[in-house]
C-alpha cells in the first residue's frame, strides 16, 4: 500500500520492459504511480500510459528544463489537455506537474532562459488555481523563487519533488499547504541534510517517490543504476528506520498524505 507520488514511466528507459516493471511493482505493493508530462510531446502519452494499468494516475505540464525548446502556444496545449481531462471526467488526472524551476543547469539559469522559465512557471500556476488542481513542482536550487509565486499567487496544495532545501524552506512549504517528497537520496549514509530533515518535519506532510529513471537509490550500483517504482516499499522502509517507525505506519500515512495533498485520486484509488 504505496504510492509512487513522482515517477516518468513513459521515459525511454523502461521501453524493453514497462508493463513487466509496473507488474512487479503492483506486486510489491505500489498502489498507485503518478506519471507527470514534461512537454508537449508526452501529455497524451502519460494521458494513455496511466489508462493501462489499475493505480496509474498522471499530470499535465512542461517541465523547467524543457521550457527551452518549447513554444508560448505549448501552453495553450496544456490547458487544453486540462480541460479535455475534465470536461471527460478523467479521474486519473490528479494534478499540473511537473512545472517549477530549475537554477541547477547553468545554461537555464540566467538570462533569456531564466525569464523564460520563470514564464512557464507562472503560467502555469494560474492554471493550476483556474482549474483548482493541486501540483508537481521541480524545485531544484530554486526553493525561495518558486515559493515567492506561489505565495503570489495564492497557491495552496502540492508536492516540492525530490525535495532537497532547509529546514526553514521546507516549514515555507508545509505552510502553503504542500507535500515534500523524498525518495533515493534518503538512501544514502552520506546525505545528511536530508536524513536529518526527514526526522524532523511531520509526517504528515511526507509522500514517497522514486523520480525513476532518475535518482537511483543507494543500493543500485554498477551499469544498472535505472530507478523504478518496484525500489519504493525499500525506499519506505528507509524512512521507517530513520524515524523509528513500522514500515505497515509509513506505508498508511504517507498513502494517506497522497490522497489528502492531490484529492482527485480519491475518487478511483484502490488499496
Amino acid at each position: 500500500m504505496l504510492i509512487d507520488t513522482h515517477c516518468h514511466l513513459d521515459a525511454p528507459e523502461f521501453d524493453m520492459d514497462r508493463m513487466a516493471v509496473i507488474e512487479k511493482s503492483l506486486n510489491n505493493g505500489v498502489t498507485g504511480i503518478i506519471i507527470p508530462a514534461v512537454m508537449k510531446k508526452n501529455l497524451d502519452i502519460v494521458k494513455a500510459l496511466a489508462a493501462q494499468f489499475k493505480g496509474g494516475y498522471y499530470a499535465l505540464g512542461i517541465h523547467p528544463m524543457y521550457v527551452r525548446y518549447a513554444k508560448d502556444e505549448d501552453l495553450a496545449d496544456v490547458e487544453l489537455a486540462i480541460q479535455s481531462a475534465l470536461d471527460n471526467e478523467d479521474i486519473r488526472l490528479v494534478a499540473i506537474g511537473e512545472i517549477g524551476l530549475d537554477f541547477f543547469v547553468p545554461e537555464i539559469s540566467t538570462g533569456i532562459e531564466r525569464e523564460r522559465q520563470l514564464f512557464f512557471y507562472k503560467e502555469q500556476l494560474k492554471m493550476a488555481k483556474k482549474y483548482q488542481l493541486p501540483v508537481l513542482l521541480h524545485v531544484r536550487r530554486s526553493q525561495d523563487m518558486v515559493l515567492k509565486y506561489l505565495r503570489q499567487l495564492n497557491i495552496r496544495g502540492g508536492i516540492a519533488h525530490a525535495f532537497n532545501g532547509s529546514e526553514q524552506q521546507a516549514k515555507a512549504f508545509i505552510e502553503q499547504g504542500f507535500c515534500l517528497g523524498f525518495g533515493g537520496t534518503m538512501t544514502f549514509t552520506r546525505s545528511l541534510q536530508i536524513r536529518r530533515l526527514v526526522t524532523q518535519i511531520d509526517m504528515q506532510s511526507i509522500v514517497l517517490e522514486t523520480d525513476a529513471p532518475d535518482i537511483p537509490p543507494a543500493w543500485l550500483s554498477g551499469d544498472n543504476r535505472r530507478n523504478s517504482p518496484e525500489n519504493l516499499p525499500r525506499i519506505a522502509q528507509v524512512l521507517a528506520d530513520l524515524r523509528g517507525m513500522s514500515l505497515d505506519d509509513i506505508q498508511k500515512i504517507t498513502t494517506q498524505n497522497a490522497l489528502r495533498i492531490m484529492p482527485r485520486m480519491q475518487l478511483s484509488y484502490v488499496q
